[in-house]
């Protein structure tokens, strides 16, 4: 193993290999369901604990990879291990580490396989971290598929009803248009292979990431050829974002899976297919990404005015808040494909964003189902008067996603329309994603007036007991972010800006390709 960081060992590889260790222990801590709860909090806690020297230790005025550490896997075949971070990836794999404690803390009163449960998350963040950080195609695809397996039983085995059709139908979505990007990792590393021995290059590096941002123009491919090769990665992307209109497998997943399968499907699982445009979409094909900008501009554009009207008409709050996702994640699509430093801030910035503030509406959601057994907004009212701790962070994570200046929500939101608007993207179509914001405000508005206002409803809602400890513990950490994002927002960008600046040049000078230069 080969690493470059000034900590002196492989952490990039502790962080994503130890949440795998975990669930191996807990794989013999069988019939001791308190103990494995206990272990689980404080396992996946000492991941989050052993990511923060990578905050404290990221070198702001670097734009490449940094922590990287790698060997040569299947030289044979090109494949290497390789793990690398950059401003780009660095806040998402801090908030996989930072949700999932959250997530397994959610999950406190699963009492079925309780022990399997905790295994899958803890394998769910191994997943997930692997995708943020793998620096070689063939290794970030099995990560990529991987995260496939431990939600799908989640969903499968602790969901609601309709579960078995919520977890087939997530998985063949998001399985078929994989299929496509494993075609365009296999023709891109089968064509690198070649160029490198052509040139009488090392061939170990067939499927670097690196490699082939260097090589793919000299590749010979024809206009036709490259729009295809994005196209297959797009369509995974697209789908696991997910974009209209390959979108329709979220809301049903959601509603289906426990607590905190849709908190880390909502804070995390979604954000893979925003890195990934920004990764592989923009990175490798930017003449492509800047001559489709705008009718994926017009994708995201649709789906989020699509899901803040579809998000108006649910009677079930949890599936108001799982279209709420189908708008938000449109924002984030428009920001990256404006292209441009301040877009590109925002799309990042706002993954952060709507992990939090969604993470916690969908915790919010399961607190109070486990007490009433049911959401259709019509069973609630008047719950200020009975359950006030509730009521609060409930308001505050609403304002939050609603883009609420001095929260997070606003600034990610602003960065991305500044950004679209001063790009090719234009002004109609920022105009029309501001409706978004303002439709956000009436469908997000009407759930809290319908849970909280108007009288109380005792006979649809017995016995409401407030927010206990625990759930205040959960609650309050994403809450502190949201208003620390909100009010000191440079912090955060701070690290991705070398980064980020350094592909918007990267993507500036790809341009005369485009017209053939």
């Amino acid at each position: 193993m080969t690493n470059t960081n000034d900590l002196g060992f492989t952490i990039l590889s502790l962080v994503v290999f130890l949440p795998a260790v975990g669930a191996i222990i807990l794989a013999f801590m069988r019939g001791q369901r308190g103990a494995a709860r206990i272990f689980a909090l404080g396992w996946s806690t000492l991941v989050f604990a052993v990511s923060l020297p990578i905050l404290f230790n990221f070198k702001h005025d670097a734009a490449g990879l940094q922590f990287y550490e790698y060997f040569n896997w299947i030289p044979d075949w090109g494949v290497r291990y390789e793990l690398g971070l950059d401003g780009i990836s660095l806040w998402l794999v801090l908030l996989t580490t930072f949700v999932t404690p959250l997530a397994i803390w959610s999950a406190w009163n699963v009492e079925e396989k309780t022990n399997n449960f905790l295994m899958l998350i803890l394998l769910q963040e191994m997943g997930m971290l692997g995708v943020f950080l793998a620096q070689d195609l063939f290794l970030f695809y099995i990560f990529w598929e991987f995260t496939l397996i431990p939600m799908y039983f989640l969903i499968g085995i602790w969901g609601g009803k309709r579960r078995i059709y919520a977890t087939v139908k997530f998985f063949l979505y998001t399985f078929a248009a994989s299929v496509f990007m494993l075609i365009g990792i296999i023709a891109l590393g089968l064509l690198n292979y070649k160029y490198l021995a052509q040139q009488g290059l090392p061939t170990d590096t067939a499927f670097q990431v690196q490699t082939l941002m260097a090589n793919i123009n000299q590749f010979g491919l024809s206009d036709t050829e490259l729009k295809l090769l994005f196209l297959s990665f797009f369509v995974a992307f697209a789908v696991k974002v997910p974009l209209w209109p390959v979108h329709t497998w979220l809301p049903d997943a959601h509603v289906e899976a426990p607590t905190a399968g849709s908190v880390i499907l909502a804070a995390v699982l979604l954000k893979m297919g925003g890195y990934g445009m920004i990764r592989f979409c923009v990175q490798l094909f930017p003449q492509i990404a800047q001559e489709w900008a705008r009718p994926i501009a017009l994708l995201a554009v649709i789906g989020i005015i699509y899901g803040a009207v579809l998000s108006y008409a649910q009677s079930d709050i949890k599936k108001l808040v799982a279209y709420s996702s189908v708008s938000h994640m449109g924002f984030i699509v428009l920001g990256i494909f404006a292209l441009n430093e301040v877009g590109l801030q925002g799309a990042v910035l706002q993954m952060i964003n709507h992990g939090l503030s969604t993470g916690a509406l969908f915790l919010l959601i399961g607190m109070v189902y486990e007490r009433t057994h049911t959401r259709e907004l019509a069973d609630y009212g008047g719950l200020w008067k009975v359950v006030p701790v509730f009521v609060y962070f409930l308001l505050f994570a609403t304002m939050a996603s609603v883009g609420l200046p001095g929260l997070n929500g606003f600034v990610g939101e602003f960065l991305i329309m500044l950004g679209a608007f001063d790009s090719p993207i234009g002004w109609t179509f920022t105009a029309f994603a501001a409706v978004g914001v303002i439709l956000a405000a009436v469908y997000l508005l009407k759930m809290f007036q319908g849970i909280a206002s108007g009288p109380f409803s005792e006979r649809r809602t017995p016995h409401l007991s407030d927010l206990n400890r625990r759930e205040v513990a959960i609650l309050l950490p994403l809450c502190i972010l949201m208003l620390v994002i909100g009010l000191y927002s440079a912090y955060f960008t701070r690290p991705m800006e070398t980064t980020i600046k350094a592909l918007e040049a990267f993507v500036a000078n790809a341009a005369p390709l485009i017209a053939g230069q």
